[in-house]
């Protein structure tokens, strides 16, 4: 349970492809401009975020390949799917993600939606792609970790 005064945290959705596809470097929460009804749409937990990134360009950064799907109830005041979303990110933190992302191979790709209160945030990551050779040593290492647990269990059993 929150402490009073903190914020109740609701997770909407996550990118569960990003640890299996991605090296995670950092992790930052961003705010992100929404229309009435995709608000109300992520309540009810209808967004895809698997293939989504962000684009810094001219100081801001723009979230683009999100779904929400449309609210039923909006009928003609709803929202376009896959429209291009603006991040909500303070002027020191873009100019340090912008410098970042100029870098070979870094990139920001959403992790997770959820609520912080009454407030959609973004929780983004700064990735690199994992090469196959590193998706099969995670995997190993899972296994490997799995094996390791059970036998444990088989002895406390004994």
């Amino acid at each position: 349970m929150a402490k009073t005064g903190e914020p109740v945290l609701k997770v909407i959705a996550t990118n569960r492809k990003a640890s299996h596809d991605f090296h995670i470097h950092e992790r930052i929460e961003a705010g992100i401009a929404l229309k009435g009804s995709e608000v109300k749409s992520l309540r009810e937990a209808r967004v895809t975020v698997a293939d989504g990134y962000v684009e810094i360009r001219k100081g801001q950064a723009y979230l683009h390949g999100i779904q929400i799907n449309e609210y039923a109830q909006a009928n003609r005041w709803g929202h376009e799917t896959d429209r291009v979303r603006k991040l909500l990110l303070h002027r020191h933190e873009l100019a340090k993600l912008g410098d970042k992302t100029q870098l070979k191979g870094f990139t920001l790709i959403p992790l997770a939606l959820y609520f912080k209160g009454s407030h959609v945030k973004v929780e983004l990551g700064l990735v690199t792609h994992k090469k196959i050779f590193d998706k099969r040593a995670t995997k190993k290492e899972a296994d490997d970790k799995r094996e390791m647990d059970r036998a444990m269990k088989a002895s406390k059993k004994s």
